[in-house]
């Protein structure tokens, strides 16, 4: 007797899925083909952590490796990778109904989210991904106005919380001080003070792991042409200095309305510039160990990509290489590019965090995915 005539036929059709699942390898998608236009350095690999990521953002890792992922939209994602095999598991919605959250920070287990106009915290936040859990308001008194109001935040060395306050405007002398700053707070919302000076949009910081020094890229003024203003990599070396907005721009570029009568020297220069409008946001120190030694105790740079320029710049990652003693740039080159097709973008890159392994996580709001880019070499 025939072995058709044995099995049902619902079995037979599974054995012959089956087979040809092991005969018949997956047709390439289009996100396969957008990942193989991004050129990295030779043994460098880019795979997806995770995809359906809407308008990614900011990127913070948890104590058990759960990555969460701030929005420019109204929710807050958790991307747990629970065997490690360098892929988020699924895509969680953590909280809804938020006002631009585009921070995230974890701290003793709780995730600390930056909106436009407050900062907020999720207890036990590992234990609670799909409860929705209600948030505890740690600080209130931040400005509503969107314009360059995204929040960036980070627990700093100190132990506090650093969150910036954009400027209201493209150049302006704003009214309340505390616009175009950078701001530190305890952890539990106490003891807000401001930390640097005359910065017009910062979306990303990090501290140096060797002298603990702060550095944040600042993007420049608009409507100065295609090449002038240079976006600003910073490096602070002491808290209240004041790095030239709106006065001046990447050091030696005075604005025609508000720099006459100014010093240049009274503003902290750049430690270096940066492409003109390449939006250079959520920038990191390279930490780990998987990559090869001349990228450790580097800075890497998300370059988001020219708005209003004629042809666009930008849309890669960059690399910053310090001297020995990381208090100094010595040169500026692209990492990762592909992004930018001709003038056509497909992604936008926008921050960046070291994973335990070594792996480097990229976030795009474009593309709505969280990259891995790794060392195979």
């Amino acid at each position: 007797m025939k072995l058709r005539h044995l099995l049902p036929l619902a079995a037979l059709a599974a054995l012959a899925a089956l087979a040809l699942a092991f005969t018949t390898a997956p047709a390439p998608t289009a996100a396969d083909t957008n990942l193989a236009k991004i050129k990295l350095p030779k043994g460098f690999v880019i795979s997806y952590f995770a995809q359906g990521v809407k308008s990614a953002r900011e990127l913070a890792v948890g104590p058990d490796g759960t990555v969460y992922v701030g929005t420019k939209d109204d929710k807050v994602y958790a991307l747990p990778d629970r065997n490690k095999d360098g892929r988020a598991d699924e895509v969680v919605t953590v909280a809804t109904g938020l006002n631009s959250p585009n921070g995230v920070a974890v701290r003793n287990g709780a995730l600390y989210v930056g909106e436009i106009h407050r900062i907020v915290r999720y207890d036990n936040i590992a234990a609670r991904l799909k409860q929705k859990p209600k948030p505890v308001v740690v600080y209130d008194k931040l400005p509503n106005k969107e314009w360059h109001g995204f929040k960036y935040i980070s627990f700093g060395p100190d132990g506090k919380l650093y969150v910036p306050v954009g400027a209201p405007c493209n150049v302006c002398e704003p009214e309340e001080p505390i616009y175009a700053t950078i701001n530190r707070l305890n952890a539990d919302g106490t003891g807000l003070e401001t930390v640097a000076y005359g910065v017009r949009n910062t979306v990303g910081f990090d501290w140096s792991p060797q002298d603990k020094a702060m550095w944040f890229t600042d993007n420049g003024r608009d409507q100065l042409g295609d090449n002038l203003p240079a976006d600003e990599l910073n490096r602070a070396a002491s808290s209240g200095q004041h790095f030239g907005f709106p006065y001046f721009f990447a050091g030696d570029v005075r604005d025609p309305q508000f720099g006459t009568g100014k010093t240049q020297s009274t503003y902290v220069a750049p430690a270096q510039k940066l492409g003109p409008h390449v939006a250079a946001l959520g920038m990191k120190f390279y930490t780990g160990k998987q990559f090869p030694t001349q990228y450790r105790n580097q800075i890497f740079i998300p370059e988001h990509g020219s708005w209003n320029r004629s042809k666009k710049l930008g849309y890669r990652i960059s690399l910053v290489r310090l001297d020995a003693t990381g208090k100094k740039a010595l040169g500026y080159e692209t990492f990762a590019e592909g992004w930018l097709q001709g003038q056509q973008s497909w992604g936008r890159p926008v921050c960046l965090l070291v994973l335990a392994d070594g792996s480097l996580l990229v976030s795009d709001d474009q593309n709505d995915a969280v990259y891995r880019i790794s060392y195979k070499g």
